[in-house]
């Protein structure tokens, strides 16, 4: 059998197949979640190696095979009843948070009659705090619709990605736009200027047109989301431009807009010639090096301005500026700057630092009746977030600081709670010494079993800092070549946002990683629950040989399979006991 007829009959068997599981009910509980991930993953690898290999009619067939399959569907309502936005409805108000909901959601993706419904408009604040960024929530189907089309597009995306491009893609962060900054930066035959460029409104004015003419997925489903428009007060707006921020598939388009700038710049600025342009994106941030102002100015900014255009898009001229590395840039939170010794250093910027302490400082005046126990269970992964996200740059000395102006935060906070108390009362109250480091904050209260468990104030300047990895630019995390090279960096990543939690990192470790309900890998992004083989009210403990880490949705499929065993043995034991 030819490679074409194979295809032509998993297109007949999708199309088949996908008619007959819409009419099918669907038992949420019971679905083959290892079997469903196994059937995408292969899918996926074969579009992105057809990509690879230049044929697109291979590539079409295989995203109509995905978007039909039943594994798909079943994945992309999982993906979206598992965010950190499943509770959050769209203009129906409808979330899918039971089984019987999720499971007519499956039957009800890739519909013939499909119509996508219009975006709830909301309104989030900037991190400047000055003005507010629009954001466009789908409906729950919506959404799951998108998940599903994404799973089709993301090989390609990855495939065709501009090396050095690392927002929203997978296993990629900023801690590796950073390093690359720092390549490009740090030596003495470096560039020296730098162009810091802003889009104006990126999400909201891409072109509809230029989408739907090169994102290669179905264009009729596009056009829906694209046409769908946004509700903003019971008033129906209709969408001539952009993508709406908070769709699941939103930063995929995004992405696929602005590929192509890096290697339009290659051509015009060869690494031969001198020049040192070199190009590093975050998501709609990016910037650019050059050896001189006059080149920046006069060569790159015109051909980004214009490569921008044809796409919708413009620079914003107040945030767009040129820079000398010794005066210092912030980009994504951090400053980097080269000092007169030639070293270059990367810190916590300063509006980033500022922007944390507002929280912090919030947070305290919001929660000034909370007890001492939650509070610190609420407060402390604020802070070992914030220290872990900056712990591969030269942050000691700023983390040091952090931790006085946060322990000036509580001396305001415990006065508020006792203001006819001094501030040494108070001291005594909460406060406590703990080996050589005094003034602790820390409470004692009894776990759910009953026993005493102690937490105390998480300091930041314990955490030590440590030199990021780049990732490798050509890494593909859809092609089979790369699948050992990803499972080393997953193993160092979880190491390293997790540092402190030991007990957690032996689990994972001792399960290689995996979820032993759907042998997939459980990382920061999937989530995880705890899960006790023998339970607590049946006399089970909490040590490690009682312990099992599991997505949070194979948990779920774990107790409700549980709890059907349990209840046929009832209905067993009270028919023999009839007898």
């Amino acid at each position: 059998m030819t490679q074409s007829t194979g295809i032509r009959r998993e297109l007949e068997a999708a199309s088949n197949g996908a008619a007959g599981a819409n009419l099918r009910p669907v038992d949420w509980h019971s679905i083959h979640w290892q079997r469903a991930n196994l059937n995408v993953r292969r899918l996926q690898r074969r579009i992105a190696q057809a990509q690879q290999q230049g044929k697109k009619r291979k590539v079409r067939a295989l995203q109509f095979i995905l978007t039909r399959s039943f594994s798909a569907r079943c994945l992309a309502v999982r993906r979206v009843t598992e965010n950190s936005g499943k509770r959050t409805p769209g203009v129906d108000g409808q979330t899918l948070d039971t089984p019987e909901k999720k499971s007519q959601a499956v039957q009800n993706l890739s519909r013939e009659d499909y119509k996508a419904q219009p975006l709830k408009r909301v309104y989030i604040p900037k991190n400047n705090g000055m003005a507010f960024r629009p954001l466009g929530i789908p409906v729950m189907l919506d959404r799951a619709e998108q998940a599903l089309h994404l799973f089709a597009l993301e090989p390609i995306a990855e495939t065709t990605a501009d090396p050095n491009s690392y927002g929203f893609r997978r296993t990629r962060s900023v801690a590796d736009a950073i390093e690359q900054c720092c390549n490009a930066l740090c030596r003495p035959t470096s560039a020296q200027w730098i162009l810091e460029a802003d889009i104006k409104s990126c999400f909201d004015e891409i072109s509809h047109e230029w989408l739907l003419s090169h994102v290669p997925m179905d264009r009729t489903i596009l056009r829906k989301w694209l046409d769908a428009g946004f509700i903003e007060r019971q008033v129906h707006y209709p969408a001539m431009t952009g993508t709406p921020q908070g769709g699941v598939i939103s930063p995929a388009l995004m992405n696929l807009t602005l590929d192509g700038l890096e290697p339009l710049l290659a051509k015009h600025f060869p690494p031969r010639s001198g020049k040192l342009v070199n190009l590093v994106r975050y998501a709609d941030d990016f910037i650019i090096t050059g050896r001189s102002k006059e080149i920046l100015l006069d060569d790159v900014k015109p051909l980004v301005a214009q490569f921008l255009k044809e796409r919708g898009l413009r620079l914003s001229e107040s945030k767009t500026r040129i820079t000398h590395i010794t005066e210092g840039f912030d980009f994504l939170g951090k400053h980097i700057q080269k000092y007169s010794n030639g070293k270059l250093l990367t810190k916590p910027s300063r509006q980033n630092v500022q922007a944390f302490l507002a929280k912090i400082k919030t947070f305290f005046n919001e929660n000034l009746n909370t007890p001492v126990d939650k509070l610190l269970i609420l407060l402390n992964p604020k802070i070992r977030g914030w220290a872990l996200f900056h712990r591969s740059s030269a942050s000691k000395e700023i983390f040091s600081y952090v931790d006085f102006r946060i322990f000036h935060e509580l001396e305001h906070w415990m006065h508020r709670r006792h203001p006819r108390k001094s501030l040494f009362w108070c001291y005594d109250k909460y406060l406590t010494s703990v080996g050589a480091r005094n003034y602790v904050l820390q409470a004692t209260f009894p776990d759910r079993r009953g026993r005493p468990r102690t937490i105390r104030l998480f300091k930041a300047a314990d955490v030590p800092i440590k030199r990021h990895v780049k990732i490798k630019a050509a890494a593909n995390p859809f092609l089979p070549e790369w699948e050992a090279y990803f499972e080393e960096r997953i193993a160092l990543q979880m190491k390293d946002s997790y540092y402190g939690y030991d007990k957690l990192l032996r689990l994972w470790f001792n399960q290689d990683g995996l979820c032993p309900q759907c042998a997939q890998k459980i990382t920061r992004d999937t989530g995880w629950n705890l899960h006790h083989r023998v339970r607590l009210v049946d006399g089970g403990n909490d040590l490690m040989t009682n312990l099992i880490l599991l997505h949070p949705t194979c948990h779920q499929q774990l107790h409700a399979q549980t709890n059907r065993i349990d209840s046929l043995r009832s209905c067993a034991a009270f028919s023999i006991e009839s007898v």
